[in-house]
């Protein structure tokens, strides 16, 4: 599902990730762990192609990603196949969580009618679905970060990635999220990849990989 070889990255003089390679299979739920300042999140941008790395390769899904691709055929490649949890939610405050999860589909093409039951099917999915007509400000921190968790599946993404997920969140509500994120690998086949502090969701997933120093360690 994912290909990553030989990943450097700099910004100006400081060397952020140096010689980072690594494999992800289809299905498998992954955790990037390290020390604060590792290089973790940039890897993470760089497998999403949020940004690009100084020399090295990436494929996802045996397709080879170009830095030079024009910003509309990279938009359009990334909506079709990545999807993004981050540790703050940042749903639009106006509209419902049923309208957070709609617009993104939209963004995409896909028009309202088509998109409502899949919306409606994944706040089931989560757990939720009693607050799809509840606004962001109605809803408690971890329902929050199930809408975001649903608006970046609503896409049906390859690939899903989560940059400290479960950061901004109770002890209680990290853990119910840290299962969600085991039963969308095992019962749904999602490839997940996410960075984490959190210790319990680390030891959930399939695999673990540390970083130091901008290199993945043992």
């Amino acid at each position: 599902m994912i290909k990553a070889s030989n990943i450097f990255k700099s910004y100006g003089e400081t060397s952020i990730l140096r010689s980072v390679s690594l494999e992800i299979e289809k299905g498998e739920l992954v955790a990037i762990i390290g020390p604060s300042g590792a290089g973790k999140t940039t890897l993470l941008q760089i497998l999403g192609t949020l940004d690009f790395a100084d020399s090295g390769s990436l494929s996802i899904q045996e397709k080879a990603i170009n830095s030079q691709w024009k910003d509309k055929v990279m938009s359009k490649f990334r909506n079709e196949h990545i999807g993004f949890v981050f540790q703050f939610h940042n749903l639009l405050p106006e509209f419902t969580a049923l309208e957070n999860i709609v617009i993104s589909g939209m963004i995409s093409g896909k028009s309202k009618k088509e998109l409502n039951p899949m919306a409606l099917e994944l706040l089931e999915t989560l757990g939720i679905a009693n607050k799809a007509n509840n606004k962001p400000d109605e809803l408690s921190g971890g329902e929050k970060q199930r809408v975001a968790i649903a608006r970046a599946l609503i896409n049906q993404p390859s690939i899903l990635l989560a940059d400290e997920p479960t950061g901004n969140l109770d002890s209680e509500t990290a853990r119910e999220t840290n299962l969600l994120f085991q039963k969308l690998s095992k019962e749904l086949g999602q490839t997940i990849v996410l960075v984490t502090h959190n210790e319990e969701l680390a030891n959930l997933c399939d695999r673990k990989l540390e970083m130091i120093d901008g290199q993945f360690v043992n």
